[in-house]
């Protein structure tokens, strides 16, 4: 992915490779942008660990681990099904962090969540965190602005709230 997601994506690649850490990733409304956006930096390989692309509800339960109780209970698109996105995901790839997606690009609502609704999940070596950015826009700016802010959150975990640069 090139323009915005390049340069976070670089030094998120540079600070796990000199920490010698790793990387997995569990989206589901990027389906496959945010793995899109670290694979594009050289050298990627020696830190991102793989992802699962867990696009329809039931697989976000037999791929990632998320109890589906709660998938029942809550729908897809909330903020516990993400963490548990992000914790299955860095279990299933044995990785040190895990960076998970779910949310509604649109054209239509889901789970009672209206379009824009976006949840964003990091698990790693410091505990977990999940935000919440309100997103507007069509479909693919709603999925670009998401691979962002997603970046954005693995990057402050990684290096505090300043971001680099």
């Amino acid at each position: 992915m090139s323009g915005s997601a390049g340069q976070p994506a670089a030094e998120i690649v540079a600070a796990l490779t000199e920490r010698r850490q790793t990387l997995a990733v569990a989206e589901s409304l990027t389906g496959g942008l945010i793995a899109a956006a670290i694979t594009d930096v050289p050298g990627a390989s020696a830190v991102f660990r793989g992802a699962v692309v867990a696009y329809a509800t039931d697989s976000k339960h037999t791929m990632l681990g998320v109890d589906d109780r709660l998938l029942t209970q809550v729908g897809a698109v909330h903020p516990d099904v993400a963490v548990a996105m992000a914790a299955g995901v860095r279990q299933r790839f044995a990785a040190s962090y895990g960076l998970a997606s779910t949310g509604v690009a649109g054209p239509d609502p889901q789970d009672g969540q209206p379009v824009g609704t976006v949840f964003l999940a990091i698990v790693g070596p410091g505990g977990s965190e999940v935000v919440a950015p309100l997103l507007a826009g069509d479909r693919a700016e709603i999925r670009r602005s998401a691979v962002a802010h997603a970046l954005a959150l693995l990057g402050r975990s990684l290096f505090g709230p300043a971001q680099p640069g």
